[in-house]
């Protein structure tokens, strides 16, 4: 619905800051996990948990508007939730990436703004990726895949904020 009603121009200028800054949390995740100790409190009621999860509510609600650098504003909410394994946090996005794009086509659906044609291709591309991309991902040292995914964050924001 968000995407139905707002402006893209606003989306637009607020995209490539949202991912660098979401690319920022994810690298320095680790030292304020270890400073804060919020791996310690990820089975207790805290109040950085309840950010974090207010946090990966919007980014939902962001996903379901544009979806580009999702992954890396979720891995951000996830390693501040207590989460370490880039494995396992890799596999959670998925599901959670999975669970947001399905609602948002479910909409999209339902109120006529598909385009079939390009739907499919999306969808066999973003398969390919996901399926392809967690496998290679796995094959790789977790210091490896955290360092991409940093790269990839900076390189798709610098990207987007060229574009505009």
């Amino acid at each position: 619905m968000l995407l139905y009603h707002t402006p893209a121009g606003f989306f637009d200028r607020l995209v490539p800051v949202l991912i660098a800054f979401a690319t920022v949390l994810f690298m320095v995740q680790e030292p304020l996990q270890r400073r804060f100790n919020w791996a310690a409190t990820h089975d207790a009621p805290s109040h950085w948990l309840s950010w974090t999860m207010f946090y990966q509510f919007l980014v939902g609600m962001y996903g379901g508007y544009f979806g580009a650098g999702i992954g890396i504003l979720m891995l951000a909410a996830l390693s501040f939730m207590g989460h370490t394994d880039i494995h396992q946090m890799n596999g959670l996005k998925n599901l959670l990436a999975t669970c947001i794009n399905a609602v948002a086509a479910i909409y999209f659906v339902f109120a006529g703004l598909v385009f079939w044609g390009d739907a499919i291709v999306m969808s066999v591309g973003t398969i390919a990726g996901g399926v392809g991309g967690a496998l290679l991902a796995r094959r790789m040292n977790r210091d490896v895949v955290r360092r991409l995914v940093v790269v990839i964050g900076f390189s798709l924001a610098l990207s987007l904020l060229l574009r505009l």
